[in-house]
């Protein structure tokens, strides 16, 4: 493998069962750093990690509070198996919270503090859908657009916005993640009618994602006012290794502004399709690798064009491939 590499790391929705068991037992025969990881989670978050990526319950395994920490387990242990293969990252980022394994593997906060601050974010991101749940009497959530630009999802949504129909104002485009995919988020309501809304403008199709909230939007206000105080406690350093933010789309340099970015990241839209994919392509890197669960990345990757090749890194299999 080269060592211009880059790792990107998946977010919520990526989750399945079984994630990591994979690396947790072959990570140097069953004792390496991916057993380090497991036994943190599973001391910082209460939950035997172990046992709940074995449980076929995909459905619990949706919440907030109970994906965002294994999903950044799931990505963490990826690339410490990674690591364990002789592959270190020249750079990384992460899709919305894969960017909490990618400060970790960044150097920007210790792994203890990783676990903590995702137990706390998935905490108040599920109280946060769960009051916006009781008030319509069914589950806000995320969708992805398929089809449309970003350009023109963004222009329905300010033209059904401007109407004053009722639920109009509970739709936000929140994941800008490639020329031929916007998601966004909303409540039950909003989204329903903006399935509608899409398709009669030509969208191919709206997929409901796994998620338990409308994430990155305003709706998510009430999560970021409950997270700060648990965010305040953690010490940011700066970036050993080059990051790059879904906010800004642009490199962080300080532990100062990351953090602040971490804040705004839990109501503000995920610009995957900016600045970001395009200052990581022209870095003089080789590959970029998923180092997670699931191949979402990769197929937002291609969606861009870019001649750079991106491989899935989250099974031992996917990692063995690497080396033929």
């Amino acid at each position: 493998m080269t060592d211009k590499i880059f790792f990107l790391f998946p977010g919520q929705g990526a989750q399945c069962t079984g994630m990591a068991l994979d690396l947790l037992e072959s990570s140097t025969r069953g004792d390496g750093k991916v057993k380090k990881l497991f036994t943190m989670a599973s001391k910082i978050t209460g939950i035997d990690m172990a046992a709940l990526l074995a449980n076929p319950d995909t459905e619990n395994l949706k919440k907030s509070d109970i994906s965002q920490p294994a999903i950044t387990l799931a990505n963490l242990s990826a690339a410490a198996y990674l690591e364990e293969r002789g592959i270190k990252p020249s750079g990384c980022a992460g899709f919305s919270l894969g960017e909490y394994a990618a400060l970790a593997v960044a150097g920007l906060i210790s792994e203890e503090d990783c676990f903590f601050l995702v137990r706390e974010r998935g905490k108040a991101m599920q109280a946060a859908a769960d009051r916006i749940r009781e008030d319509e009497t069914s589950s806000p959530g995320m969708a992805a657009v398929l089809g449309l630009s970003p350009e023109k999802v963004e222009a329905l949504i300010g033209k059904w916005r401007a109407s004053g129909k009722p639920n109009s104002k509970d739709i936000y485009a929140a994941n800008i993640n490639s020329p031929k995919q916007t998601v966004v988020s909303g409540t039950a309501k909003a989204l329903a009618e903006a399935e509608v809304l899409f398709k009669t403008a030509g969208a191919k199709r709206f997929v409901r994602l796994q998620v338990a909230g409308p994430f990155h939007s305003p709706l998510m206000a009430e999560a970021a006012r409950k997270f700060k105080p648990s965010l305040e406690k953690v010490q940011f350093r700066n970036p050993q290794i080059p990051l790059f933010s879904n906010v800004t789309g642009k490199r962080v340099y300080s532990g100062e502004e990351a953090k602040k970015l971490a804040m705004a990241q839990i109501t503000e839209a995920v610009c995957w399709t900016d600045e970001e994919v395009a200052i990581m392509a022209s870095r003089g890197i080789d590959c970029l690798l998923e180092a997670g669960p699931g191949r979402v990345l990769q197929g937002l990757w291609k969606d861009t064009n870019s001649s750079l090749p991106c491989y899935a890194a989250g099974t031992v299999a996917d990692i063995d491939k690497l080396f033929l």
